[in-house]
């Protein structure tokens, strides 16, 4: 099968399409045709292999794991003896860890897995990018902040692929949503359900006078302490870029002052909490109250193309690699 194996780390030159042995379902796996895979900041970072802790899960001279990619949608294509909750056929959509990634023609995932059947009213390319971007954001908003109806949340990077998907969910959770975004994304993010919309190559949000109860930094561009002033008395800043500075503001607010930073891995959370967090985003999915917002789509060949453009931190929700197209 054709599938993106990653050299070593560095430029998107280091990503080559190569023809690699068909994986093989467990007894309790599902070999995946996949259609659409999802491709994310995320995945440029491992590419890159910073920051250099990292490597110490990834690798340390170059990726453990050659195959990159995390999201994936597609078609079940065989099944292990033992799987009785999916069957050859089933439209699929989630995300694999630490496993040879979606970049690829199939991948195998355990049947237990973050895993489920693809919204019918919902497309491979839309549902691929889920769990990288609203599983993510739930997590953060709904665990992490503890949102709650009639709150005031500000989006830091409102137009990227969490930010698109946090809009949407603050406003299903009631709250009053403000995006940060650039001059060319203000229509975007406004026609998602933002009440204001901040333009920050004009205007700094802690500058404003204006306070919230949580500030969600999608891309951590800001800091806890540069963002201190902006929040409420018992206010949160939440954000999925972990630095030392974040690491050590995590530690002392949790033992000083009302005003709290914090993080998640959402990645390493136990698989059954992934599972109930990506149902909860299939049924608003499925009622129509949030949707995928798809920037570019890159064929599998083009896998440098599409990392070059993600680098350049500009997309619009998300970018996604078709491996195969949908008949």
């Amino acid at each position: 099968m054709k599938a993106i194996v990653s050299t070593g780390y560095g430029s998107p030159d280091v990503l080559e399409l190569k023809e690699v042995e068909r994986p093989k379902p467990g007894d309790k796996e599902v070999l995946i045709k996949v259609h659409v895979a999802s491709i994310t900041a995320a995945d440029t970072m491992m590419r890159t292999g910073t920051p250099y802790i990292g490597r110490l899960f990834l690798g340390l001279r170059k990726p453990r794991i050659a195959t990159p990619g995390t999201g994936f949608a597609g078609e079940i294509e065989a099944v292990g003896k033992d799987v009785t909750r999916f069957r050859v056929g089933d439209k699929v959509f989630g995300e694999v860890i630490f496993t040879p990634g979606t970049h690829a023609e199939y991948i195998c995932a355990p049947e237990d897995g973050v895993m489920a059947i693809v919204p019918d009213n919902m497309t491979f390319e839309e549902a691929a990018p889920v769990c990288d971007g609203a599983v993510t954001s739930l997590n953060f908003l709904k665990d992490v902040a503890n949102i709650q109806r009639g709150q005031r949340v500000l989006i830091n990077g409102a137009s990227g692929s969490l930010g698109t998907a946090g809009i949407q969910l603050a406003r299903h959770f009631g709250a009053e949503v403000t995006g940060v975004c650039s001059t060319t994304n203000m229509d975007m993010v406004k026609s998602l359900g933002a009440d204001k919309v901040i333009d920050y190559t004009k205007e700094d949000f802690t500058k404003t006078g204006l306070t919230y109860d949580i500030i969600y930094d999608t891309v951590g561009k800001s800091s806890f302490s540069h963002c201190k002033g902006s929040l409420t008395e018992k206010g949160v800043y939440v954000s999925p870029v972990l630095g030392f500075s974040l690491l050590l503001q995590m530690l002392w607010t949790s033992l000083v002052g009302s005003k709290k930073a914090k993080f998640s891995a959402t990645g390493i959370r136990p698989l059954s909490e992934l599972r109930d967090l990506l149902n909860e985003i299939k049924e608003l999915i499925e009622s129509g109250k949030i949707r995928s917002v798809i920037d570019r789509n890159y064929p599998l060949e083009e896998i440098r193309e599409a990392h070059k453009y993600v680098d350049k931190g500009h997309k619009k929700g998300n970018v996604v690699i078709t491996v195969r197209k949908s008949i």
